[in-house]
C-alpha cells in the first residue's frame, strides 16, 4: 500500500481524490492547503486522516510515498522539489512550471527522477480509442487535422454572470489563460495522436475585461513527420455554443476521416464505425486512468508516457504560440 500525500485542495482534486481512491494499492493519507477549511472539507468527503496547512508541514509529520502536486501552477516547480528532496515519486498537475524556461530548468535539475506531468486529456476514453484506429491504419495518411474548442461560458448568461468564471473564479487572474490552462491540454492529446508538431501561427485575443487573459485562440500547426496542417480553434465567447465546452475533430486522411463529436467517435469511409462514450464516466476516467498510468509504472518500473522530457515539447508550443502571437494580457488595478 502506498501512502500518498496531496498538495492542495482545490476544484482539481475533486477528480483526483476519486482517482486515488479507486486504487487498491494506494491511500491518501495526508492533504495540505492554506486554506485549511479547504483541506478540510476534501479529507471529510473522501476520508482522508490528515490534514495539514503547509507542505512543509505535511512532509515533516507524514511517512509517504508519493506526492500528488495540485497546487496552483506557479508552485509546481517548488513541489515537486520538495517531493523528490523527500524521497518521493511524484505526480504533478500539468504544467510542469509556469514558464518553459522554468520548466527546462527544472528538467535539468531532475534528471530521470520519478516525475510524472498529470496531462490527463490524452487518457480520455475516447481519445485511447481513436489512438488505436489510427495505429491500425484506419484513417491512412494523414491529409489535414482540424479542432474546435467552443463555448459561449464567457458571455453572460440571463443573470449577468459569466458561466465560466463561476465554474472556475481563478480563471479571472490568469495572465495565461487559454492556451495555458487549457488548450495545453489538446495540443498535449494532437501530440500522442498524431506524433510532434510545429507552431506555424498564433492568434490570441480576450473577449471581455473580467479577465486578464486570453480567451480566443487560433493556432495552426504544421506535423512534423509530414508537414501536414494542424489548426485549433479555441474561443470561450461563442454565441450559439454551450457554456461547457466539448472536443470536436476532424482527422482527414486517405483512407477516411476519424471524427469526434463530443464524446461520440465515428470513422467515416469505406469501413465505417461509430462508438459512444459517457460523458461523466469519460470526464473521470480521464483523471483515474492518469492515476492508475503513474502507479503502473512505478510498479513495473516502466517509463510515465508523460514524463517531463515530453511535457517540455508541449510547453515549447504554448510558449510559441504567446511568442509568436505578440499577446498581452491586460492586469486588473
Amino acid at each position: 500500500m502506498l501512502k500518498v500525500g496531496v498538495i492542495g485542495a482545490g476544484w482539481v482534486t475533486q477528480y483526483h481524490l476519486p482517482g486515488w481512491r479507486a486504487r487498491p494499492d494506494a491511500r491518501v493519507v495526508a492533504i495540505c492547503d492554506p486554506d485549511i477549511a479547504a483541506a478540510q472539507a476534501r479529507a471529510e468527503a473522501f476520508g482522508i486522516p490528515a490534514v495539514y496547512e503547509s507542505a512543509d508541514a505535511m512532509l515533516a509529520g507524514e511517512a509517504l510515498d508519493c506526492l500528488d502536486v495540485c497546487s496552483p501552477r506557479e508552485s509546481h516547480p517548488a513541489d515537486v522539489r520538495r517531493g523528490l528532496a523527500n524521497g518521493l515519486a511524484v505526480l504533478c498537475q500539468k504544467p510542469l512550471a509556469p514558464t518553459l524556461p522554468a520548466a527546462v530548468r527544472l528538467v535539468a535539475e531532475i534528471g530521470d527522477a520519478r516525475v510524472m506531468v498529470h496531462e490527463n486529456w490524452r487518457f480520455r476514453p475516447y481519445y485511447r480509442r481513436l489512438h488505436g484506429w489510427l495505429g491500425e491504419g484506419a484513417v491512412g495518411s494523414v491529409r489535414a487535422v482540424r479542432l474546435e474548442f467552443h463555448s459561449s461560458g464567457m458571455l453572460p448568461d440571463e443573470t449577468g454572470a459569466r458561466p465560466a468564471l463561476v465554474r472556475q473564479p481563478f480563471f479571472r487572474r490568469l495572465e495565461r489563460l487559454l492556451v495555458m490552462e487549457v488548450l495545453i491540454h489538446h495540443i498535449d492529446t494532437l501530440r500522442f495522436l498524431l506524433g510532434e508538431l510545429d507552431l506555424e501561427s498564433a492568434w490570441l485575443s480576450r473577449s471581455n475585461d473580467e479577465i486578464v487573459g486570453e480567451d480566443v485562440a487560433i493556432l495552426r500547426l504544421r506535423r512534423r513527420i509530414d508537414g501536414a496542417p494542424v489548426d485549433i480553434w479555441g474561443n470561450l465567447a461563442v454565441h450559439g455554443a454551450p457554456p461547457a465546452p466539448v472536443d470536436r475533430l476532424w482527422i482527414h486522411g486517405e483512407a477516411a476521416t476519424a471524427q469526434l463529436d463530443g464524446t461520440d467517435l465515428r470513422l467515416i469511409g469505406p469501413k465505417e464505425r461509430t462508438e459512444r462514450f459517457d460523458p461523466a464516466t469519460s470526464y473521470q476516467a480521464a483523471y483515474s486512468d492518469a492515476i492508475a498510468h503513474f502507479l503502473d509504472c512505478l510498479r513495473e518500473g516502466s517509463p510515465f508516457e508523460t514524463n517531463p522530457v515530453d511535457n517540455l515539447e508541449t510547453l515549447r508550443i504554448v510558449e510559441a504560440a504567446y511568442a509568436t502571437s505578440g499577446f498581452q494580457a491586460t492586469r486588473q488595478s
